[in-house]
């Protein structure tokens, strides 16, 4: 399937910039099952600076924004091929062992709310770990309400447990925590998904990734319930959000912003020939 994406980030600021740069990770990756066709950034009132891969093989542009300006919009489209591989990405590559994987961050570290969750689903069993995740991803889905506007970014995997309501990224991070718990490697996936009945969105998705031995890393959406297929395009992975995160940023001055975005995923139309 071809994705035509488009993902435009609009930030407004209280006063004028002095100085500030922005961490982008908006370019999609190239992986097993994905490949990117074309894809363009755009930039008003900022300026590329400089383009890396980071520790977790993603694509990183860091932009500067003008001095003096109040508002900045990054614009980013393109076209990615996407196959359905029932979520397994495969063999584990990049610069950071599998272990890495296995330890909690700020944003997965479980307090007693969610390890009372976890202890709700019975723990994997010799070759059955494939099973576990699964289950795991329908017991987080059921107990976790899906609730836009009850967290933001700085919310735990322990606080929505507590709540048992949140978003994607609250569903992932939860994830994340059991699977760690269990001694699963597990990461944080941020990207684009297609939805069904629309076209127009107002963020990107999450989802998680867990490491089985045979099969390598496979995904799981557990907002949606299934494991990632031709709809999905993964741009960033990490061990949580904040390394995945699509924009981050600093600034100098007591600046305040305001952010919006606006992305469009629709499948592309094949060209027949005459």
């Amino acid at each position: 399937m071809k994705l035509s994406i488009r993902h435009s980030t609009h930030y407004t600021f209280d006063q004028p910039v002095v100085h500030a740069l922005q961490r982008l990770r908006l370019t999609p990756k190239e992986t097993q099952g994905q490949k990117i066709l074309n894809w363009d950034m755009q930039y008003e009132n900022a300026a590329a600076e400089l383009e890396y891969d980071d520790q977790h093989f993603n694509t990183v542009t860091l932009v500067s924004v003008e001095a003096g300006a109040r508002e900045v919009t990054v614009t980013c489209s393109g076209t990615v091929e996407t196959e359905d591989n029932a979520g397994v990405i495969g063999r584990h590559s990049g610069h950071l062992p599998l272990w890495t994987f296995l330890g909690h961050t700020k944003l997965t570290k479980p307090g007693p709310k969610l390890r009372a969750l976890i202890r709700e689903v019975e723990g994997p069993q010799e070759n059955g770990k494939l099973d576990y995740l699964h289950a795991l991803s329908a017991h987080i889905r059921n107990k976790v309400a899906y609730q836009p506007g009850t967290t933001a970014v700085t919310t735990t995997a322990e606080d929505a447990a507590d709540a048992e309501t949140g978003v994607c990224q609250d569903h992932t991070h939860i994830f994340l925590s059991a699977a760690r718990e269990a001694d699963i490697p597990a990461r944080y996936v941020s990207g684009y998904l297609m939805m069904n009945d629309r076209i127009d969105q107002d963020a990107t998705h999450a989802w998680a990734e867990a490491h089985i031995d045979g099969l390598g890393w496979v995904g799981f959406d557990i907002s949606n319930g299934i494991s990632p297929d031709r709809r999905y395009v993964r741009v960033a992975t990490g061990c949580d959000y904040r390394d995945a995160a699509p924009v981050t940023g600093i600034s100098f001055g007591s600046v305040e912003q305001m952010l919006s975005v606006d992305v469009k995923v629709e499948q592309q139309q094949e060209q027949v020939g005459q």
